[in-house]
C-alpha cells in the first residue's frame, strides 16, 4: 500500500482558470471539481481547451489566471509527485530507441519505485511479451497500454488520462473499461479525457462539458440527461393522452406519437389497457451522452471554430502505480495471442 496516496484526498479543483495564447483564449475561466471514488468524463470537441486545462493542471504550462490544485495545491508544489499524480497525456512520450521495460525503469528510478514493480505493471497493463521490443516500433495499442502502466508505476491516489483508449481493439477497450471502474472502486481520483462518447457513457460516473474554453455542463449523466421519457404510438392518441393525463402523467406531443414523463414503461402499458386503447409502440426514450455532447456544444455561442492554440502541444506524460489488488483480469488474447494491438 503506497503510504503518500492514504495521505491525500485526491479532489481535483479548478477555479477560474483561465490561459491565453497571444490574442487567443484557450481556457476561459473554467470552474469545476473532481471527487475522489469516481471516473470523471472530461469532454469537449478539439480545441475547446481539455488537453491545455490538463497540463496546467500538471504543471506543464503556467496559466494566465486561476488555479489547478490537488488537495488545494499545485502540482508543483507536490513532494514527489509521481506518487500521487499519475498521468498520461499522449502515447508519443517514448524515447523510440528504448524498450518498454527501460522506458519504466527511468520513471520508476525517478519515483523511487523498484523495477520489480515495473515487471508487474508490465504484465498487468497486458504487454509483458512486448517489453524489451523498442517502443518505438509499437502500435498505437501497446502505447497507450505502456502510457497507462507508467501514469500507474508509483501508486497514485489521482490518475489523469487523455484518450485512454485511442488504439485499442475492442477487447482492450472492454479490459480498460473495468479496469478504470476497478480503480474508482479503490477510492482513487479518475479523471479522463475522451472523444469517445459512446464508451464514456459506459464507463463514467460524472462529466465535465467544455467548449471553447468554458464548462457547459457538469453533473452525472443521468441527471444531464434530464426527466425520463417513454414515447408511445396509439391509433387513438387523443383518447390515450386523456388516460395518461388523468393517471396524472404529463404528455407532450410528438412526431408520430406521444412523449411521456414516466420512470419506465410498464405504467403507460398500464394506463392504455385500462382505458382500453390501443398502442403500437411504446419505449424508453433516453438521451444518449452523444446526442447531449452535441447539443450542447453545437448550441448558439458554444459552437467551436478553432483548433487548438498551443505550438508546443505535446504534452509530456508523467507517471503514477498501482497495485491495485484484485484487478480485471487481461482478457485471454489480448497481447499473449498476437491481438491488433501486439502486431
Amino acid at each position: 500500500m503506497n503510504a503518500t496516496r492514504d495521505a491525500w484526498t485526491g479532489e481535483i479543483e479548478i477555479r477560474g482558470l483561465t490561459k491565453r495564447f497571444g490574442d487567443f483564449t484557450a481556457v476561459d475561466d473554467l470552474d469545476f471539481t473532481v471527487q475522489p471514488g469516481q471516473v470523471t468524463g472530461f469532454l469537449g470537441p478539439n480545441g475547446s481547451g481539455k488537453t491545455t486545462t490538463l497540463r496546467m493542471l500538471l504543471g506543464l504550462i503556467r496559466p494566465t489566471s486561476g488555479t489547478a490544485t490537488i488537495d488545494g495545491r499545485n502540482y508543483r508544489d507536490i513532494p514527489n509527485p509521481l506518487t500521487v499524480v499519475g498521468s498520461a497525456l499522449e502515447a508519443t512520450n517514448f524515447h523510440p530507441g528504448r524498450t518498454g521495460r527501460d522506458h519504466l525503469r527511468v520513471l520508476a528510478a525517478v519515483a523511487g519505485v523498484s523495477d520489480q514493480r515495473v515487471d508487474e505493471l508490465l504484465d498487468l497493463v497486458g504487454i509483458p511479451a512486448a517489453a524489451r521490443k523498442r517502443a518505438g516500433g509499437y502500435s498505437m495499442g501497446m502505447r497507450q497500454r505502456l502510457g497507462l502502466a507508467g501514469a500507474l508505476l508509483a501508486d497514485p491516489q489521482i490518475i489523469i488520462l487523455d484518450e485512454p483508449a485511442n488504439g485499442l481493439d475492442p477487447e482492450g477497450i472492454r479490459w480498460l473499461r473495468g479496469f478504470l471502474r476497478h480503480l474508482a472502486s479503490e477510492g482513487r481520483t479518475l479523471l479522463i479525457s475522451s472523444h469517445m462518447l459512446s464508451e464514456v457513457e459506459q464507463t463514467v460516473d460524472e462529466v465535465v462539458i467544455i467548449a471553447n474554453g468554458r464548462r457547459v455542463a457538469q453533473g452525472s449523466v443521468t441527471e444531464l440527461r434530464g426527466v425520463p421519457t417513454a414515447f408511445v404510438r396509439s391509433p387513438d392518441p387523443v383518447g390515450l393522452t386523456r388516460a395518461l393525463s388523468a393517471a396524472g402523467l404529463s404528455v407532450a406531443a410528438a412526431p408520430g406519437g406521444l412523449l411521456v414523463t414516466a420512470d419506465n414503461t410498464d405504467v403507460v402499458g398500464d394506463v392504455a389497457l385500462a382505458a382500453g386503447v390501443a398502442i403500437h409502440e411504446l419505449r424508453q426514450q433516453q438521451t444518449h451522452l452523444e446526442d447531449l455532447f452535441f447539443n450542447l456544444t453545437e448550441s448558439e455561442g458554444n459552437r467551436n471554430l478553432n483548433p487548438d492554440p498551443d505550438p508546443n502541444n505535446s504534452a509530456v506524460g508523467s507517471p503514477g502505480l498501482p497495485p491495485p489488488t484484485g484487478a480485471p483480469q487481461i482478457p485471454v488474447g489480448t497481447p499473449h495471442t498476437g491481438s491488433e494491438e501486439q502486431r
